[in-house]
C-alpha cells in the first residue's frame, strides 16, 4: 500500500471544526461534505487537492470534537495519507475505522515543505520527500491495522473476514 502526491502543510492544533466546519454537517453526504474540507484554514485546498495528495502537520492533528466525519472528509476528497507529528486520540481511532492512512514522524512533519512531492510506503513505513531525496522513517500500522486501512475501513475489513 502506497500514496504520492503534493504536500499541504499545516501548523500544529489543527482541530475538527477546521477539518470541516460544523456548519455543514447538516448532510450525511460524504462528497457533498468533502467540498468544505479546510476551507476555514485554506481555502484553495479543495480546488487543488488531487488523489494521493498528502497533508503534513504539526502536533495535535485532528483535536477537538470527536465527530468521524473529519478523517471521512480528508479522505473523501482524495488525500492519500496525514502525516503528523502527533494526532488527537479520537481522531487517530476515527482515521483507522474509516480507511484514512495517518503516521507519526515528528523529523518528516519538521522538514517537508508544502508543495513538495511525497511517497510514502505504509508498509515499511518509508516517507520519501521526492523533492529533497530525504527520507524518514515512521512506525509502520501492525499488519491487522493495514488489512483495515486497506480494506476501507473497520467495518469493510470485518465484512471481507465475514466473506471469507
Amino acid at each position: 500500500m502506497n500514496t504520492q502526491g503534493k504536500v499541504f502543510k499545516y501548523p500544529d492544533n489543527v482541530d475538527t471544526d477546521v477539518i470541516i466546519p460544523a456548519r455543514y454537517l447538516n448532510t450525511p453526504n460524504a462528497q457533498e461534505l468533502a467540498l468544505h474540507c479546510m476551507e476555514d484554514i485554506d481555502k484553495e485546498f479543495v480546488k487543488k487537492v488531487e488523489k494521493g495528495d498528502v497533508i503534513v502537520a504539526g502536533w495535535n492533528f485532528g483535536c477537538g470534537s470527536s465527530r468521524e466525519h473529519a478523517p471521512l472528509v480528508i479522505k473523501t476528497c482524495g488525500t492519500g495519507c496525514v502525516i503528523a507529528k502527533s494526532f488527537a486520540r479520537i481522531f487517530y481511532r476515527n482515521a483507522i475505522n474509516i480507511g484514512l492512512p495517518i503516521l507519526e514522524c515528528e523529523e518528516a512533519a519538521d522538514e517537508i515543505n508544502a508543495n513538495d512531492e511525497v511517497s510514502v510506503d505504509f508498509d515499511t513505513g518509508i516517507i520519501t520527500d521526492t523533492t529533497t531525496g530525504k527520507t524518514y522513517k515512521a512506525q509502520p500500522f501492525p499488519p491487522f491495522i493495514q488489512n483495515i486501512i486497506k480494506a476501507g475501513g473497520l467495518l469493510k475489513s470485518l465484512k471481507e473476514e465475514e466473506n471469507k
